[in-house]
């Protein structure tokens, strides 16, 4: 055996897995086709809880540095601009939600981030190997590359995109549909002397225009309306048509776009997977499900089904839970996907709507939904009960002083108790919890409310590793909780 789990892509998804199997102290390869890192905007950052998990992995820092927390939509019709609308404007903080907005940086530097973020704990994405072939058994999983070399590990998770190789080995089927009459150009492009201070919308009745600011570079992301041959055939794009666009519906003269690093076309997809897992494989991200961009959840979900599945794959690999706790993936993973095609399909008919209006943007796509703070796992055999039981597990305070999200980060299961008799039953648990996948943390009575305890009265909550609560109960069944951990997936 080669690894205990081999991830093939490493976008975020295959990358933030990595990272959380690493960390919990599974051996981990991580794999991709490409010859070189690439350099394109691609997703244009993490949603609230995505930089929740970020922070869990212990990158949070480094993301905020570079990553930007304002963004303002400028609207023009006909050149004339019409209205602005900062998104985050009097977003808080609270102590229930740490991060009120997104935070908008380019997918090449998320992957970057993540890489660095990865080669701390000894581990390298691998360039240049293409999966070919895929075989598995009761012991274990085998990926053949192009090479003819061969990897074989106990798991084995396609993080390799919407064309998966992986999945295409499993023979999974992937229902859905491509919208050929939703079709756009996107590009990463430089724009001398347009104003860096916004994203620029241009809606006209015959055609669409946006250029985002990538932050930290001098690079616009560029996604436009298409130009179409004599037959209304959509013509690849170039800087010659983003130029005739530009000129078309910004009427900003002596503005030249130069340096086109990255085009593409886009089409309108919504597809899932049958299933996300067959035997000893797994699929996640855009190998499990594509949607519409609107809303932004596409690299947010990804991330969000590798937080899910690392601290399982991690405790089976390393003989803590029994592999049964693997199914869970699937069970709490596709309703979520099943929702994000639901919701960003929404999304984009209330943008296309929307921008049918002067003076409105994309800002329409925007709804609490999006945050994801509201995924839960309500139905999931995971939850054992009492308040809030399968839902995110709020921000507060500790006795001590320390963020709860502080205490939970780390692929443990976290039992936080309240009141006199809680704070009994923490003792005790820590006794009788299994060495290194219990911690106990006594929280301040002001993360009742947030967690539906009374403001009265002794409680226990166990945490799970990624932030969703298993069990809220009362402090004299501290043994349930221990036993519980003890013969979890078992």
């Amino acid at each position: 055996m080669n690894t205990d789990v081999l991830i093939v892509g490493a976008g975020p998804t295959g990358l933030t897995l990595a990272c959380t199997l690493a960390r919990a102290g599974a051996a981990v390869r991580i794999i991709d086709k490409s010859s070189v890192f690439h350099r394109h905007s691609r997703s244009k950052g993490a949603n609230q809880r995505t930089r929740e998990v970020f922070a869990d992995l212990g990158l949070g820092d480094a993301f905020d540095a570079v990553g930007s927390t304002r963004t303002v939509l400028r609207k023009y019709r006909d050149g004339v601009p019409l209205h602005d609308a900062d998104v985050g404007a009097g977003a808080r903080a609270t102590p229930e939600v740490p991060y009120p907005t997104g935070l908008a940086l380019p997918q090449f530097r998320t992957e970057e981030l993540l890489r660095e973020g990865l080669a701390a704990y000894g581990v390298h994405v691998e360039l240049g190997c293409e999966m070919a072939e895929l075989e598995q058994g009761e012991g274990g999983a085998t990926v053949t590359l192009t090479d003819g070399r061969r990897i074989t590990a106990a798991y084995v998770v396609g993080c390799d995109g919407g064309h998966s190789a992986v999945r295409r080995a499993l023979g999974v089927p992937f229902p859905g549909e491509t919208r050929e009459d939703q079709v756009g150009w996107v590009a990463d492009v430089e724009a001398d002397g347009l104003d860096r201070d916004y994203w620029h919308q241009w809606f006209d009745e015959d055609g669409a225009l946006l250029m985002w600011p990538v932050p930290g570079t001098r690079s616009w992301q560029l996604q436009s309306s298409v130009e179409r041959d004599a037959e209304g055939r959509v013509l690849p794009p170039s800087l010659d048509a983003f130029q005739r666009l530009f000129d078309k519906h910004a009427r900003v003269p002596g503005v030249r776009l130069a340096n086109p690093t990255w085009l593409s076309v886009y089409r309108v997809n919504s597809r899932m997977a049958e299933r996300f897992r067959t035997g000893r494989v797994f699929l996640a991200g855009d190998a499990a499900h594509v949607h519409p961009v609107a809303g932004g959840l596409g690299m947010n979900t990804g991330v969000q089904d590798a937080f899910n599945l690392g601290w399982k794959l991690a405790l089976v690999v390393r003989g803590r839970a029994g592999e049964a706790l693997l199914d869970s993936y699937d069970e709490e993973r596709r309703p979520v996907a099943a929702w994000t095609l639901d919701f960003t399909g929404d999304r984009l008919r209330a943008a296309m709507e929307g921008t049918r209006r002067p003076g409105v943007g994309t800002e329409v796509v925007l709804t609490d939904d999006g945050t994801t703070l509201g995924v839960s796992y309500l139905w999931s055999s995971l939850a054992r009960g009492g308040p809030k039981a399968g839902e995110r597990a709020p921000d507060g305070r500790a006795v001590d002083g320390r963020r709860l999200h502080e205490a939970f980060a780390g692929p443990h299961f976290t039992l936080l108790g309240f009141g006199e008799g809680g704070a009994k039953a923490l003792a005790e648990a820590g006794e009788r919890g299994p060495d290194g996948l219990l911690r106990t943390c006594a929280a301040d009575d002001t993360a009742r409310a947030a967690y539906g305890i009374g403001a009265e009265g002794d409680a226990l909550v166990l945490v799970r590793p990624d932030h969703h609560i298993v069990l809220s109960t009362t402090a004299d069944r501290g043994a349930e909780v221990t036993d519980l951990l003890l013969r979890l997936g078992r």
